[in-house]
């Protein structure tokens, strides 16, 4: 079955974008996914194709009706997620990811302005998701990064799937470093223990840099895991009923 993605958005030339070159292009070619981008606009009943008006209560800005927006929604509420790309959802993660890629696809709202009327959010149930603590000029390239994340995991899209499973976040953990010829470069050489043949020295080493790494730079994510790996050790040593 093709994993289907609709962008809902003003600007539907941004699309595919890079996603039509490389694997995700590759994969595109195959049928094992598809991109249809529709403009917001088209469903607007004015001469002008107005989307927006002035916030109530005041205040800089515009913002997207809710009218519109339900109305370009209603055209492809067919069971997939609905996604608001917004710099107030919650963060996307690889967790995340994998659930989408493992669906029928998503339909994708990319907001403009300060954002779309809350009660279309809540009507049509929304969910919200954000790339980081950043404002973007829309939900576009947000887009973009969330199907790319996504189609990358699709059956048949990367070469080796165990390349996936030791990816950064895969095991709550950040990736590990790499490492390739020549084995010296600029007098720096490639760790001993890369070098030794040993398969278990060498996941030993990944496992230790993973975590270094991960502790070093994202402690969020290194309690998170001491989380998860205290559970675990609990659950292991817990007698059987």
């Amino acid at each position: 079955m093709i994993w289907r993605a609709t962008a809902l958005t003003l600007f539907p030339g941004m699309f595919p974008g890079p996603l039509g070159t490389s694997l995700a292009g590759r994969a595109m070619e195959r049928g094992t996914w598809s991109l249809t981008a529709h403009d917001i606009r088209a469903v607007a009943t004015d001469r002008h194709r107005t989307v927006d008006d002035t916030p109530f209560g005041g205040g800089a800005g515009m913002v997207m009706r809710p009218d519109i927006i339900d109305a370009a929604l209603a055209e492809h509420d067919d069971g997939r997620p609905l996604i608001y790309l917004s710099p107030r959802g919650r963060p996307l993660t690889q967790s995340r990811v994998k659930s989408l890629a493992a669906g029928p696809g998503v339909v994708l709202l990319c907001g403009r302005y300060e954002g779309i009327d809350e009660r279309v959010i809540a009507a049509r149930r929304l969910e919200e998701v954000s790339l980081g603590d950043f404002i973007l000029s829309g939900g576009e390239p947000a887009a973009l990064a969330l199907l790319d994340a996504c189609v990358r995991l699709l059956p048949g899209v990367m070469g080796a799937a165990a390349s996936a499973e030791e990816e950064s976040f895969s095991a709550g953990l950040l990736e590990y470093p790499h490492f390739t010829k020549p084995a010296e470069w600029n007098g720096i050489a490639v760790p001993p223990v890369l070098l030794s043949g040993n398969h278990a020295a060498v996941a030993a080493w990944r496992r230790a840099e993973a975590e270094r790494l991960t502790r070093e730079r994202r402690p969020d994510l290194w309690a998170s895991y001491q989380s998860a790996m205290h559970g675990k050790a609990v659950a292991s040593a817990t007698p059987a009923p």
